[in-house]
């Protein structure tokens, strides 16, 4: 126990809670898009449900790190290439991930959240039924990078808490954030259409660090940012790219 109030510990606690933060923020961004297709009344509530079972799951897989750790021992090989349950696990979570921001992107740009098509065809059964699906995947992705940083379990706990407390005192503004403005929604989606696609990747072994989405999609959100500051303003003007058809066509008869 006194080991766990060392000045190394602290490090290692402040660390991964931090950590577990950066990891989380795909897991919040699809719990914001997929509950704001809810009725109003029930967004927040599904919003907690979905962070409570994210933490949960965290919580047991933390508990059962022996289980965890066999989920990448091959079950079978194809053509020399071992297939293990991690490998099964991300890419059904990367192409479920890869699925959903499609069908909302196409939503979004076809215009159906605005004749509420997809609003009713959303429950409450069926989002969180969702949130969960993508929170075993988010939450392997999460204890994996925990064990590898911490080795003492209590510490792992208490950094899955605080910093699932810290997203769901964060979730309803960033949930208000993004369905308030179309333009980052459709950043959020991209963002989880590429982590989908890195999921896919990881199961066949070749990773790729996520540093590189995250910067990627922060500088677009900065960018957005200036965007929507500059809207605010009033100072931003039109570009034109270039003329009309019929202005071209009557200079030239």
């Amino acid at each position: 126990m006194e080991e766990l109030l060392t000045i190394s510990a602290l490090v290692s606690f402040l660390s991964l809670t931090m950590m577990e933060v950066v990891l989380g923020i795909d897991n919040i961004i699809f719990i914001s898009i997929l509950t704001g297709r809810l009725p109003e009344g029930q967004q927040e509530r599904a919003r907690t449900i979905g962070l409570v079972l994210a933490l949960l799951m965290r919580i047991a897989l933390l508990l059962a790190i022996s289980w965890l750790i066999g989920l990448n021992e091959a079950l079978f090989t194809v053509a020399d290439f071992d297939v293990t349950g991690r490998d099964i696990i991300l890419l059904l979570g990367g192409l479920f991930l890869i699925y959903k921001s499609t069908v909302e992107i196409h939503g979004k740009l076809e215009g159906h959240e605005e004749d509420g098509k997809n609003i009713k065809m959303l429950t409450m059964r069926t989002a969180i039924v969702q949130i969960v699906l993508l929170d075993i995947v988010f939450s392997f992705d999460s204890i994996l990078t925990a064990i590898g940083l911490v080795k003492e379990i209590e510490i792992m706990i208490a950094a899955v808490i605080v910093s699932m407390a810290i997203m769901l005192l964060a979730a309803k503004k960033i949930s208000d954030f993004i369905n308030a403005h179309p333009t980052v929604k459709m950043l959020a989606l991209s963002f989880l259409l590429m982590i989908g696609v890195l999921l896919i990747v990881d199961a066949f072994h070749y990773h790729v660090p996520k540093g590189y989405v995250y910067f990627a999609i922060f500088f677009s959100l900065g960018v957005e940012f200036l965007n929507i500051k500059a809207r605010k303003s009033g100072t931003e003007k039109p570009v034109h790219l270039k003329q009309k058809y019929s202005d071209s066509k009557a200079k030239v008869q």
